[in-house]
Order: structure tokens, then C-alpha cells, then sequence
């Protein structure tokens, strides 16, 4: 049987893991700090504590930040574009998905450790600036203009007004096909002119080094890939939706399971992101064989 400790963990664990992954942006490792979090969780003494949730915020928070700071190194010698680990989103929790937007967690990457956590306590989360500032160490001030300097930086990168599901998912199995065929008519009248195409390969999977941009170039980059691949269109494939926004997995010819998102915009794709990179796509490999991943 579970003790009273551990189950006040458990009540805590959606939010924990909300919170960790909109501040690292991948889902291993959120679940590795939600760990280290649980081991420390256990010497602590209960009859401190007042407010369990509240408590485990701090430890959570604290545990990002220092991973945020050795994060920041890694990625500037990153191989290629850096997007966030894609993770299912939708059903019961559907409300939190304009919070784990593809476009805002780009935003935040742009931002400070310390800007990016005062940002998402306070105003993804709801803490007060008291709560903020005794989890940063810092005065109630100086988080506030924290929070203020990156609400400023991520204010345009709020996500366009939502896609129904099912005019989404007709989209995106659209551009799928049409991506796979080479079918060049269709892309583009599904393209904005000024569409961007961004890939993450990490290095470990092909994938464009640098944007595409442009509904020329998008239209010939899938031109090309379509000839090269003779056409292929993979045999598993499965529509979901991925930080909000309608997308498909797909298990592609080199044995790279794939995620493609679609930021829509006025009927048209705006925004592509494909992530290739296996260390991040391999939490949904169930997905893919027709089974629930986990959700946010």
C-alpha cells in the first residue's frame, strides 16, 4: 500500500510533469527530474510542511533550473533546428494544450532559465509572486520583472486561433498524402505563401538542417523527397494530436518513427514541424501500434 507521502506525490505528479516539461521541452527529461524529485520528496520531514504541492513546485522547479542551465550549453551545439520533444495532448486535459503550443515553447527557449520559470509559475500556473519568489530565492520585484521582460518576448508567439479537430485532422492527412506522393497541385493550395518548414534530426535521423520557408520551397523540398523515396508512403500511420495541434505519426521507409504538426492559419498550413529524432519520438511508438502514449 502506498504511504500517505507517496500518495500526495501521485495527486501532485499531473502538475509536476506539466510543469517540468514546459521548462525542458522534452518528456525524458521531465520524467527524470519527477524521480529525482520523489527521492527527495522522501526525506523530507512532513510535519514541516504545510502546502504538499506547493512544496514539491519548489523541489521540481529548482531540479529544472539547474538542468536548464547545462540544456542551454547542449543546444548550441545541437546538429540542426531544436524542437521540443512532441508529446499527446487533447481529451480530458484539452485545456492545457495552448500551453504546450510548439510556437510558445520556442519562445521560451529564447528566454533566460530564470525568465522562462518566473514566466511559467506565475502566469501558466497561477503562483502568486510570493510563492515565485521564495522558489527562485529571489525578491517579489525582481520576479516580477522577470515574468514581465519574458511575457513581453513570448506575447507574439501566442498560438493562432484553434483548428477543429475535425477539419484539422482532414488537413494534415491531406498534407500527408500529398507530402508522400509528391502530389505538388495539392501542397500548394494547402500552403500559406509564407509557410515554414522546420525538422529536427538531432543528427541522429535526416532532416533539413535549416528552415524552409516559403510555399515554393516547401512544395520542391517535398517534390524531391517524394522522388527520392519513390513515392513511399508508410503502411503505419496515426492520427493525433501533438502540443495542440493536429498532427500524424508515422513509421517511415528508414525506420524512423515520425511526427508531423501542422500550425494552421486561415485555412492554410503555416507552420510544419517534423521531428525525426528518435530519441525524442520514442515514447510514441505505442501510438503508433494503435495504443494510448502518455498524455499532458
Amino acid at each position: 500500500m502506498n504511504s500517505p507521502e507517496a500518495n500526495m506525490f501521485l495527486d501532485a505528479r499531473p502538475r509536476l510533469f506539466a510543469a517540468a516539461y514546459r521548462m525542458l521541452g522534452t518528456v525524458s527529461d521531465a520524467e527524470d527530474i519527477l524521480q529525482e524529485a520523489y527521492l527527495r520528496w522522501q526525506t523530507v520531514a512532513m510535519d514541516t510542511v504545510r502546502d504538499p504541492v506547493g512544496y514539491l513546485m519548489r523541489i521540481t522547479t529548482r531540479l529544472c533550473l539547474d538542468r536548464l542551465k547545462s540544456a542551454r550549453v547542449k543546444r548550441e551545439v545541437y546538429p540542426g533546428e531544436w524542437l521540443p520533444e512532441p508529446v499527446l495532448t487533447g481529451g480530458s486535459v484539452e485545456a492545457l494544450d495552448h500551453d504546450v503550443s510548439v510556437a510558445l515553447l520556442l519562445a521560451l527557449e529564447r528566454l533566460t532559465p530564470l525568465e522562462r520559470v518566473a514566466f511559467l509559475l506565475h502566469d501558466v500556473f497561477d503562483c502568486d509572486y510570493d510563492e515565485v519568489a521564495l522558489t527562485l530565492g529571489r525578491s517579489e520585484a525582481s520576479c516580477r520583472q522577470l515574468t514581465t521582460r519574458a511575457r513581453r518576448h513570448v506575447q507574439e508567439s501566442k498560438p493562432r486561433a484553434a483548428v477543429d479537430d475535425e477539419q484539422g485532422a482532414a488537413m494534415v492527412e491531406a498534407f500527408f498524402m500529398a507530402s508522400k506522393s509528391g502530389d505538388t497541385s495539392v501542397l500548394a493550395k494547402l500552403l500559406t505563401k509564407d509557410v515554414q518548414l522546420i525538422s529536427d534530426g538531432g543528427g541522429k535521423a535526416i532532416a533539413a538542417l535549416n528552415p524552409i520557408v516559403g510555399q515554393d520551397h516547401v512544395v520542391r523540398f517535398f517534390e524531391g523527397l517524394s522522388r527520392k523515396l519513390d513515392g513511399f508512403i508508410p503502411k503505419h500511420w496515426k492520427l493525433c494530436q501533438l502540443n495542440g495541434l493536429p498532427a500524424i505519426v508515422s513509421g517511415e521507409i528508414d525506420g524512423i518513427v515520425q511526427t508531423t504538426a501542422l500550425e494552421i492559419v486561415g485555412g492554410k498550413i503555416h507552420r510544419i514541424y517534423v521531428v525525426r529524432n528518435p530519441d525524442k519520438t520514442q515514447h510514441l511508438v505505442e501510438t503508433l501500434n494503435g495504443n494510448e502514449g502518455p498524455r499532458l
